[in-house]
């Protein structure tokens, strides 16, 4: 392995040649063969069986792949650890280095690190495929630090996790411990026990003692709780037992005397892995490739490979090399090393400010602040400063700020000569530099600055943490006192994001230059700045009026900025920024906090408790499996799907032959090659499994190709050329109306009182009409579809494992597409990672695609979907378009409403139609209408289908109901709080599908609320804060809600369960639901366990969903087996001759007694007649309402979460911990919904966007809200004394209902941009559509800056 041919260069001897390549893992010496340069260390860890380690998106965007990597490093001669990315990081990068996985920290049998254990304890883990990841994350952090690590370290170190179930808050909570304030903590052992009877917090899983009240009867048990999760101080030893210093793994011996060796080895397709480890070395390298990319943590290089199929045959590892890794600092800056971390460069940058004369180091803060930004910690601390430089991304958030502060970048050539360029002159196109074949970016000069010159940083992304940006900016001016007056003497100011490369605004700059410091300067280069920078419309990324507004805001705020630095200065003008210091206030951010408040109602020994997840402790282990993590069988193959390039196109010719010589194809599957039935459908038969003859949307799968390895599959699909013959296209609801284009008889409509009468009656004092774009949203489960097919019996069987809310599903896809009886295929889920409705019915697609192949072949076949082709093929939440006309007095009270609503089916029907259903049925949200008619129909588009998201549809309804309600509110120049009250429904009231309200618990709830945050004194505290910040404002809003629980489909409204009891006292249930991470499995065993009044120990709940009402239906399925295995031990029970439960149950089985049972439910009293458009479509309501205060930068759009208080009645809680989770879980992928993530697909106002492409497939340009986006007072109450009489042991479903009460965030939004508008002089209604994205929050705020690119009536582009 790696010898040199004499032909090649001779940097490396015989005598340097590595004789073995190896790493550690977990303590465990491995030696790696040659030919592994293709293979990713994600890839080596799951084939040898350490599953734990996830893939969420293989682009580093996620971090559920988080691993710790450990090394000895030379210059300061101790091991350091650090996380990073598997999924980016190539094998061979960390030859001679310690790989520590989740496995390798702790495990249920042997026991739990004190991560592991404080984040199952605090509820830190719903669905658990993100769970690793974090703990790897905050493990690598205590590792890492010398010294306790701060709570602002910690939030830091998990910015680069994502979690779509938890709302982060418990994550939070359960990693604060470690925030210490006592170094002796670290190492105090203590073996206390906490008392008997005392309260475990929901949140921190430990004895909580903040407001406790216990009430004990016959029946229950009651006790209320606060837990408000203070910062105090916790040792590990209150969570393990034991030292943090005795569970750590060792930095092995071996490799603390292992001298470095340069390394060469191959991998597939001919590539060429080089690791040089001197200058040198590198230089003779280039010059014998001129091509080879230059690698340090293949942060860009790998997505090039694996996400845009680019093939480079040499990479150069330049992490080893001193010349390229130093940072000096002399007397005419810094001189940074091109290969230098991002994280070492902030580290140094810091100890530089804290020894340096203040005015020399404005250059380093600047960059401080802007790599804190930069990307998640994972992706920092293995990116370098030359690979960010050299790829030269026109966002990049560091060359705006290398052009600005002046740098120097120098170059050397293979021959050692060396040459040195300005920053500003660098970038010389898109991804073009002034760089040569046989040239490498040697360091960076970063120099000092004089007194009186400033640099500032400017950074606006769609999130603020770990996101690429929008727009950025470094800008740097020097002033001098030049006769009593300030002038600019130098001036430098670059962007990044409105061109193709970073741009120097050149004519700005110029002007600057001689003026004195002051507002004629602010005015003159404000008008320079649109020479050097105006996009125009279609300019790809979009949002044109909205980045250009950005060059503005920034260069208003730098002003400012320096003007407050000079302020008290000698001769400079007084009070220059006084009246705008807003806009350069940076919003106080503290730590985020909050309580939860609930009634604990015990039944038994198990339910009403509130127990942690059952399967926690493995979650947070890796131990839990899913699909991804079943070893392959022998023979096994792996699938990846032939997709569709157009939006509607004739397929005219299918081209195989460039697959079929693609390393390790097996075979290519079209529809003739389809057993049984090619179409396939949830409801109705309208999709096809494989395209015939016509496309109907971009994605749309067209047939499957097996290979031997995942990565052989995706090549060869990707080589399956097909040809097309063009169609027209509808890719919009604004097409479909124009179109007429609708599923067909998917008209409805249902109606109470006369509408056309009030409306032509006098009644009305007041009418208003409008429109409503509600936006889509990505499920962005962090567990992709995946699906393992495998026959047996000769091939006569068919079994799969699956990822999916709905196997009977799957079952009936298989057996269709197969043309096999139902009894000869069986699907089996244990749990899947998140689901959120997109794998109720769209994942049986994905295991139908693989079954054909498997039976055909009768081999095993894998099927699992990369992030992006996830995102594209599988459908997302319905975008809708509401058109309302309603009617109502000066008072504000309701009389009339009449309302359309329209959503996007895409391309086949799928559920789109219950969807637009429950849309109908929410459209009233909590308000009483004498006179309503609601129609609708659902748009089909050529998109891929729209399928079931939490809510069904209900969100947007009720979303549309807010906007018209909030619309009154200005009319009559009231506050939409009021008008709500005013409109409330009470007990008894008829809806307009004519169900009549009951158990209505809306009135005490909302007054609860009301009190619980101080409305009124919230209320006038912005109103004051608003009358002082120009350029800051903050909303407040109350929203309430009202969730029917059911499916509106009555078969569907049924479940079984199985019990058995065993002899040891034991008890197994089997259920039809599906554990995604709402802890059903967990609330079924507490049902079991009461009932037989046994420990939830007892209840090992083994096998397996979709709408809320699961654990209501598979519980008292549940409860109906468990009363019959009681009644038949009864009658040897009473004989009072056992004294445990298992002797009972052994007594039983000696006696004959059938020690299971099958239970069944079904929900009664509900039914629902469309041709009528009456009935009680829901068993009971679930009843909320939250406030939000938030703040936001009216010049940049960004925004904040300053407070959310929620309170939801859920009756009494089977398990009041997992509620809260469900509940601040809902709210923050609410908040995400209505403030964050935003879908663009290739339509008429996106065209920049190939047709029907959806641009958002990935966390890197999609993004679901992170740690930083939770409230910063986030408080979540359940009611209490409200027993719900519908359900069993008085519950209420939990799972949906609070996804809308995040409304009130996008309420609050724009009630601080309605502040913003009055102070410009602007008071009348506006729209704004979700999500309140920065760009629709700047724009909406009216000034100068953005008057020059958008009119008054400006409405930013949205795909619906």
């Amino acid at each position: 392995m790696g010898s040199l041919t004499t032909d090649e260069v001779d940097f490396m001897s015989l005598a340097e040649e590595t004789k073995e390549v190896i790493i550690y893992v977990n303590g465990i010496r491995k030696l790696l063969p040659d030919g592994l340069a293709h293979m990713t260390l994600l890839e080596y860890l799951r084939d040898i069986g350490l599953t734990g380690t996830k893939l969420g998106c293989g682009e580093g965007g996620c971090g559920a792949c988080t691993v710790m990597v450990s090394h000895y490093d030379q210059l300061s001669k101790r091991s350091v650890h650090y996380a990073v990315n598997a999924c980016l990081a190539p094998l061979y990068s960390v030859e001679g280095m310690h790989i520590v996985t989740v496995e390798g920290i702790g495990n249920h049998r042997q026991g739990l690190h004190p991560v592991q254990e404080s984040l199952a304890r605090s509820h830190g883990s719903q669905c658990g495929f993100c769970t690793p990841g974090f703990v790897m994350s905050m493990y690598a952090l205590l590792r890492a630090n010398q010294t306790q690590p701060s709570e602002e370290q910690i939030e830091e170190c998990i910015a680069g996790n994502l979690c779509r179930c938890t709302g982060y808050r418990p994550i939070i909570d359960a990693f604060r411990v470690f925030a210490k304030t006592d170094d002796a903590l670290y190492t105090t052992v203590s073996s206390e026990i906490p008392p008997g009877g005392e309260f475990i917090c929901p949140s921190s899983g430990k004895p909580c003692s903040c407001g406790s009240k216990i009430m004990n009867d016959n029946i229950t048990s009651k006790e209320n709780t606060t837990c408000t999760n203070g910062h105090a101080p916790v040792s590990y030893s209150e969570v393990d037992g034991s030292s943090y210093s005795e569970k750590e793994l060792i930095f092995p011996p071996e490799l603390l005397l292992r001298k470095l060796t340069p390394l060469k080895l191959t991998g597939s397709g001919g590539l060429k892995w080089y690791r040089p480890l001197r200058l040198q070395h590198v230089l003779d390298l280039k010059s014998l490739y001129p091509d080879a990319k230059l690698v340090v943590g293949n942060s860009e290089v790998g997505i090039e490979m694996r996400m845009k199929r680019i093939q480079y045959q040499v990479l150069i590892s330049v992490a080893h090399v001193p010349e390229l890794n130093c940072v000096n600092v002399n007397d005419n800056g810094l001189l940074i090393g091109g290969a230098v971390k991002l994280t070492e460069l902030q580290n140094f940058l810091k100890k530089v400010v804290a020894e340096r004369a203040s005015h020399e180091t404005s250059s380093c803060r600047a960059l401080i602040e802007q790599i804190k930004w930069f990307a998640g910690k994972q992706i920092k601390n293995v990116a370098s400063v030359g690979g960010n430089i050299c790829t030269a991304s026109p966002i990049s958030d560091l060359n705006p700020l290398w052009m600005a502060v002046g740098a120097k970048f120098q170059i050397i050539d293979c021959r050692g000569k060396t040459r040195t360029t300005m920053a500003k002159n660098f970038f010389l196109g898109y991804r073009k530099v002034d760089l040569a074949n046989r040239e490498i970016l040697l360091s960076v000069l970063l120099p000092w600055n004089k007194p009186f010159e400033f640099v500032k940083e400017f950074k606006q992304a769609h999130r603020r943490e770990d996101d690429i940006a929008i727009v950025n900016a470094g800008m740097r001016v020097a002033l001098e006192e030049n006769g009593g007056i300030w002038v600019v003497s130098d001036a430098s100011i670059a962007y990044g994001g409105v061109a193709p490369v970073s741009l120097s605004a050149s004519s700005t700059e110029n002007f600057l230059v001689g003026k004195s410091w002051d507002l004629d300067l602010l005015k003159g280069g404000v008008v320079e700045l649109e020479k050097d920078i105006l996009l125009k419309e279609n300019t790809p990324g979009g949002m044109v009026e909205f980045r250009n507004s950005l060059t503005k805001s920034f260069f208003f705020k730098f002003f400012l900025w320096v003007s407050h630095q000079m302020n008290g200065k000698q001769y400079f003008p007084e009070n220059l920024c006084l009246p705008h210091i807003s806009a350069i206030q940076c919003s106080s951010k503290s730590s985020p906090a909050g309580s939860q408040n609930y009634e604990i109602v015990k039944h038994g020994t198990a339910v009403g408790s509130p127990e942690i997840h059952l399967s926690a402790k493995l979650q947070v282990t890796g131990e839990a499996e899913y699909v991804d993590d079943t070893p392959m069988p022998p023979n096994g193959l792996h699938a990846a799907l032939v997709l569709s390039g157009k939006p509607h196109a004739r397929i005219v010719s299918v081209d195989d032959s460039g697959a079929k010589s693609s390393p390790g194809f097996v075979g290519l599957f079209l529809y003739k090659d389809v057993p049984g039935g090619n179409d396939i459908g949830p409801v109705v038969y309208d999709e096809e499994l494989f395209a015939s003859q016509f496309v109907t949307c971009v994605g749309q799968v067209i047939g499957v190709v097996v290979a031997d390895t995942h990565e052989n599959a995706k090549l060869a699909a990707w080589k399956v050329h097909v040809e097309y013959e063009e169609l027209p296209s509808v890719l919009s609801i604004k097409d479909a109306l124009k179109a007429n284009s609708f599923h067909p008889n998917t008209e409805r409509c249902m109606s109470k009182g006369d509408v056309d009468l009030c409306f032509q009656s006098g009644d009305l004092d007041r009418v208003i009409e409008g429109e409503v774009y509600v936006g889509g949203q990505e499920h962005f489960y962090l567990e992709t579809n995946s699906s393992l097919v495998w026959t047996m019996d000769g091939g006569n069987e068919v079994h799969m494992i699956s990822s999916t809310q709905a196997p009977q599903k799957h079952q009936k896809y298989v057996c269709h597409v197969l043309g096999l009886p139902m009894a000869k295929v069986v699907c089996k889920t244990k749990r899947i990672g998140g689901g959120f409705g997109g794998k109720e019915t769209r994942s049986a697609m994905i295991a139908a695609a693989a079954a054909v192949p498997s039976y055909l072949l009768n081999r095993p076949v894998k099927l699992t979907l990369d992030r992006d082709v996830d995102m594209m093929i599988s459908g997302q939440r319905h975008s809708f378009l509401g058109k309302y006309k309603v009617g109502f007095t000066n008072e504000g009270k309701l009389l009339a409403l009449d309302l359309e609503i329209y959503n996007n089916g895409g391309n086949s029907l799928d559920l789109s139609l219950a969807v637009l259903e429950r849309a109908m049925f929410h459209s009233d949200n909590v308000y009483e209408v004498p006179n309503i008619r609601v129609t609708g129909r659902v748009c089909f588009t050529n998109i891929p289908s729209n399928t079931a998201f939490r809510g069904f549809g209900g969100p947007q309804g009720l979303l549309i109901a807010e906007n018209w309600i909030q619309r009154i509110a200005v009319e009559l120049k009231r506050s939409p709080e009021e008008i709500r009250e005013i409109n409330f429904q009470r007990e008894g009231s008829v809806l307009h599908y004519g169900q009549e309200l009951q158990h209505c618990t809306l009135a005490p709830l909302w007054d609860e609320l009301k009190y619980s945050c101080d409305f009124w004194k919230a209320r006038s505290k912005v109103d004051q804060f608003n009358s002082q910040n120009r350029w800051k404002k903050r909303g407040v809003a109350m929203v309430p809600t009202k969730f029917g629980i059911s499916f509106t489909l009555k078969f569907m409204n049924q479940a079984g369960a199985l019990v058995q009891v065993y002899t040891d006292g034991t008890v197994l249930v089997t259920h039809g639901g599906v554990e995604m991470g709402q802890g059903l499995h967990t609330k079924v065993a507490q049902v079991a366990a009461s009932s037989f009044n046994i420990p939830l120990s007892s209840v090992p709940n083994a096998s397996p969903t979709a709408a809320s009402a699961s654990s209501d239906m598979y519980g008292a399925a549940v409860l109906d087996a468990c009363e019959q295995i009681k009644a038949r031990m009864e009658p040897i029970a009473s004989t009072g001759k056992h004294n445990s439960f298992a002797e009972l149950c052994l007594i039983c089985y000696m006696e004959r007694v059938d020690l299971s049972a099958h239970g069944f439910y079904i929900t009664p009293d509900i039914d629902f007649d469309w041709k009528t458009g009456k009935g009680n479509p829901f068993s009971y309501f679930t009843y909320g309402a939250a406030f939000a205060e938030v703040e936001i930068d009216t010049l940049t759009g960004d925004f904040h979460t300053r407070m959310a208080d929620i309170i939801l009645d859920l009756g009494h809680s089977l398990n009041p911990a997992i509620d809260i989770g469900q509940i601040e879980g809902a709210f923050i992928q609410g908040l995400g919904w209505v403030a964050l993530e935003e879908l663009k697909w290739g339509d008429a106002d996106h065209k920049w966007v190939r047709p029907g492409f959806l641009y958002t497939c990935g966390p890197g340009s999609y993004k679901i809200p992170s740690a930083n986006d939770i409230p910063l007072n986030f408080n979540v109450s359940l009611l209490k004394g409200h027993p719900n009489v519908k359900a069993i042991h008085s519950s209420k479903a939990v799972g949906e209902p609070p996804f809308f009460l995040a409304s009130s965030v996008f309420f609050a939004i724009k009630d601080a941009i309605g502040a913003a508008r009055a102070e410009a002089g602007y008071n009348e209604w506006f729209p704004l559509d979700n999500p309140a994205t920065p760009e629709r929050i700047r724009m909406a705020c009216i000034d100068d800056f953005t008057k020059a690119f958008a009119g008054l009536d400006y409405r930013a582009k949205l795909s619906v």
